[in-house]
């Protein structure tokens, strides 16, 4: 029989998943490793589980102990795994900027969560890191792994990342790109693939709001670096001591917004339905390979944890538009469009009758200015033509131009909802349709809707 003795028996070996459409004309091989294959979703549980292994071989943690961690909820996640497959109580502590996904995720499995202030500096006594510390120390057989300061975090990555990556790429990895938070991530598997070969670049990914790059850069602590941001899993305004900074070659930040909007494209372009932090590790990569990358160069991208977590967030089309992460547009759907049409003084859909002779059709398309025209029989809709189409048939064969509008037309354009969106219209439209119709049931009409429509709703 094949099975695992416990669920943390199953963290790792995730797999290399290769970016086709976002980096498409981009030279050389992009991968993503795709973390949330781990039983948490992410990351996390490779050094958590890590992380109290090690507590235990110390004699730190104890049978029956508590797990004390403050945490953006994928550390939290892991521990919470392990702490239940090995017996342990677990309590986390989190900036109320974390998804409410996560904190019920971790009471899900147990887990006792406490909400502090996001705007406070670390050393506040409101602070996550703050309400950690004081728990563990009046809670007797409990202790504080400190992800951000404990080096199992990237010995973690050391010994099971980097050698994957390394093993997955047959040797042949040129760049390896993570985000930087407690740094475990980045600089275990970066110490690995740079001991193996050192000219492997390392792009860190950090995020406006935080410290990193500029320290980096110029090795100044500066403290008007630190703001508020959104991004969650990154970003630190502290420096941890498993961040390296000789183990990362680049910084580049990304925003709240591109970091959102490219985490949606990876779900719908990629089929990776990733995480916050995983749209900031993309969209920096993509911006260091559009003038970097070489066609022999192997890029791996580290996407640390899974969409479900932020399904109140970037996938949540109204959070994101409040945030003015997706524009709001004038026309939002069919029914937006046929209202502006009416306003326009535009009236029902134009049509001819089957019997009509093309070259009549012909006038009828010039003398309206008009490109489409829908065919009917009675009230059927039964056909269509367009310019483009009936220009080349009457090019080939020019006596056509006497026959019925029935011999040379095309499919007839589709029928729409009135609450069809824009994106739903968008993919309607292709080269067998180039027009879709809908009707007003109040009014009892019915509008054409063309691509030229749609490009001025796109535009707003």
């Amino acid at each position: 029989m094949q099975f695992y003795s416990s669920i943390i028996e199953t963290i790792g070996n995730t797999p290399l998943v290769k970016l086709n459409k976002i980096f498409k004309g981009i030279k050389g091989t992009v991968l993503a490793k795709v973390e949330y294959f781990n039983p948490g979703n992410s990351v996390k549980d490779r050094m958590a589980v890590k992380m109290i292994e090690d507590a235990e071989k110390a004699g730190i943690l104890k049978p029956g102990g508590t797990i004390i961690e403050g945490t953006s909820g994928n550390t939290g996640m892991g521990l919470a795994l392990t702490a239940v497959a090995k017996g342990y109580k677990c309590i986390f502590t989190m900036a109320d900027k974390q998804s409410q996904q996560k904190i019920d995720i971790l009471r899900a499995v147990g887990a006792e969560v406490i909400v502090c202030p996001t705007n406070v500096a670390p050393d506040d006594p409101r602070s996550y890191y703050s309400v950690a510390r004081r728990l563990n120390k009046e809670i007797p057989n409990s202790i504080y792994p400190n992800q951000y300061d404990n080096p199992s975090n990237a010995q973690a990555h050391y010994e099971t990342t980097g050698p994957e990556i390394w093993k997955q790429t047959e040797g042949k990895i040129t760049h390896y790109v993570s985000t930087v938070g407690t740094g475990g991530t980045m600089c275990g598997a970066a110490k690995f693939l740079k001991e193996q070969n050192p000219d492997i670049f390392t792009l860190g990914i950090d995020t406006y709001g935080s410290v990193f790059k500029k320290y980096k850069e110029t090795g100044i602590f500066d403290e008007n670096e630190i703001y508020p941001y959104l991004t969650e899993g990154f970003g630190e305004d502290i420096l941890p001591k498993n961040v390296d900074f000789d183990l990362i070659d680049l910084f580049i930040k990304v925003t709240d917004k591109d970091a959102a909007i490219m985490a949606r494209r990876l779900s719908r372009e990629e089929g990776l339905f990733v995480g916050w932090s995983c749209g900031s590790a993309v969209f920096g990569a993509l911006e260091y390979a559009r003038q970097h990358l070489k066609e022999d160069d192997v890029m791996v991208i580290i996407l640390p944890d899974h969409g479900t977590r932020y399904l109140s967030k970037i996938y949540n089309d109204t959070w994101m538009k409040d945030r003015g992460f997706l524009e709001m547009r004038d026309f939002a759907t069919a029914r937006d469009i046929v209202k502006y049409h009416q306003k326009q003084g535009r009236k029902e859909v134009i049509t001819i009758d089957k019997g009509t002779k093309v070259i009549e059709a012909v006038r009828i398309m010039g003398k309206e200015g008009i490109s489409q025209l829908p065919i009917t029989d009675g009230e059927h809709f039964i056909g269509s033509i367009t310019d483009t189409k009936l220009l080349y048939q009457m090019i080939e064969q020019p006596e056509i131009k006497e026959k019925t509008v029935t011999e040379v037309m095309g499919k007839p354009f589709k029928f729409v909802a009135m609450d069809n969106t824009l994106d739903v219209l968008s993919s309607l439209i292709d080269s067998e349709n180039k027009a879709l119709l809908v009707r007003d049931d109040l009014k009892n009409e019915i509008h054409i809707i063309t691509q030229a429509d749609l490009l001025v709703a796109v535009a707003g």
